[in-house]
């Protein structure tokens, strides 16, 4: 029963391959079935090699014979966005100038994974250099349209079923948004859970890593198996870990009370994609509060650009004084911008997110989560470019968490995610919020 395995949830499928009523490489081999099925129009890989995976599979299935494996995600195969070293696999990070480097070790988040039982199963695409420049993948819903960016591939590719799982990165919207545009959940840890190390580097103040997962179970137990301090990042601290997994699964303690903003840019968002949060919004009833956000949310957005693109103009500058013509004409701009920063606005930007959360803070005592939407409408067209990450740029210059259900629909029939976000650290918290809303709606 290929297609039954295919289907089952990270968790489900886990629990069957530890309790031997399902072999690691029947479910790979189920799931490599529909990539053979998919792959050829969504276009979701840059790396995936079939002898390798079930050469990854059988070594599950003999470890579990020997009583030498487990861990929460015992043989569930992840997809890893080409961004993120995977020892002996390529790391294109969607740019020539990176093309046919081989990782020599795992990234810190990786070997976390293989530590809770999952494996590596290949790279997902990434936009160029993990910015607006599209790769080749396309929306599963409508190939005519954009999955996203910059975790293109990682995004698609748990919308279509080729994996139950897959990890991405966000510095301004790269998490939130595909999973929004693709169907999927999409979640995005608070700023330092989760280490860096073997990551490309974009921004060092605004890189997070997030996960994708096809429902809030799943989501959490992935990114509990990612969660700790490491010594590659200095940004993550030691501190403890809640068990995301279990406190997802709780009943809240009592009835859900959301937080509900247009932002400032509701007049950017699509007509059908208002109209939908409208009428979400008037099915919640009293579960849900209307609130203004504080003056700083606007220009923050500009704070966030600032950083990134200081940021990125430093972290790019070898690839910029190489090989310049072979950089998208986006990211060429976006680099010479950084290098006119100066480095007192950037430090003012900096700064001034302190601020931000200080403003923002006082709402998380009163509500379990802000809810806003995700992206500013459905997909645009693949010509269109990844969309605009406007309504994920405020919770990531802040490193709040934040999370995109798929829960909506526009008028052309996309998927339009409803995001969530939390108060930084308060990631259990979250995760449980989200999953009893998707259990009510």
């Amino acid at each position: 029963m290929p297609d039954a395995h295919a289907a089952l949830t990270a968790l489900d499928a886990a629990r069957e391959i530890r309790e031997r009523r399902l072999g690691c490489v029947d479910y790979t081999a189920a799931l490599l079935k529909v990539i053979d099925e998919r792959e050829p129009e969504v276009q979701a890989w840059e790396y995936l090699d079939r002898s390798q995976a079930l050469a990854a599979a059988r070594a599950v299935d003999d470890a579990i014979a020997r009583g030498d494996a487990g861990g929460p995600l015992l043989g569930v195969p992840v997809g890893i966005k080409d961004i993120i070293d995977v020892r002996g696999m390529p790391t294109g990070d969607g740019t020539v100038l990176h093309a046919g480097r081989i990782a020599s070790d795992d990234a810190a988040l990786v070997r976390a994974m293989r530590r809770a039982g999952g494996w590596p199963i290949g790279k997902a695409v990434t936009t160029e250099l993990a910015t607006y420049a599209p790769g080749k993948t396309r929306n599963p819903h409508d190939f005519a349209h954009s999955p996203g960016g910059s975790s293109s591939g990682s995004a698609a590719a748990v919308a279509c079923g080729m994996v139950p799982l897959a990890i991405g990165t966000q510095t301004n919207g790269s998490v939130i948004r595909p999973a929004s545009f693709c169907g999927v959940v999409g979640f995005k840890p608070s700023f330092g859970r989760i280490a860096r190390g073997g990551v490309l580097r974009q921004s060092p103040t605004l890189d997070q890593i997030g996960v994708f997962a096809r429902n809030v179970d799943d989501a959490a137990a992935l990114a509990e198996a990612l969660f700790g301090p490491h010594p590659s990042d200095p940004a993550t601290a030691l501190a403890p870990m809640p068990s995301l997994a279990a406190i997802a699964a709780q009943t809240p303690p009592t009835r859900l009370h959301l937080a509900w903003t247009r932002t400032p840019w509701w007049d950017r968002v699509a007509s059908d994609a208002r109209a939908a949060f409208d009428e979400w919004i008037e099915s919640l009833g009293d579960a849900v509060e209307s609130i203004e956000l504080p003056a700083d949310a606007r220009p923050a957005i500009g704070w966030l650009r600032t950083v990134m693109e200081a940021d990125i103009a430093a972290s790019y500058e070898r690839e910029y004084d190489t090989g310049r013509l072979q950089l998208s004409e986006s990211l060429q701009r976006q680099i010479e911008r950084g290098r006119a920063i100066t480095a007192v606005d950037y430090r003012k930007a900096i700064e001034n997110r302190a601020r931000v959360v200080a403003s923002i803070d006082p709402f998380f005592d009163r509500f379990d989560a802000i809810a806003c939407p995700a992206t500013l409408g459905t997909a645009p067209p693949a010509s269109e470019g990844t969309g605009d990450p406007l309504m994920c740029t405020l919770w990531t210059y802040i490193g709040a968490p934040a999370i995109s259900l798929p829960l909506l629909a526009g008028a052309n029939g996309l998927p339009l995610g409803v995001q969530l976000v939390g108060r930084h650290g308060d990631d259990a918290r979250l995760l449980r919020t989200a999953r009893a809303l998707m259990q009510a709606s």
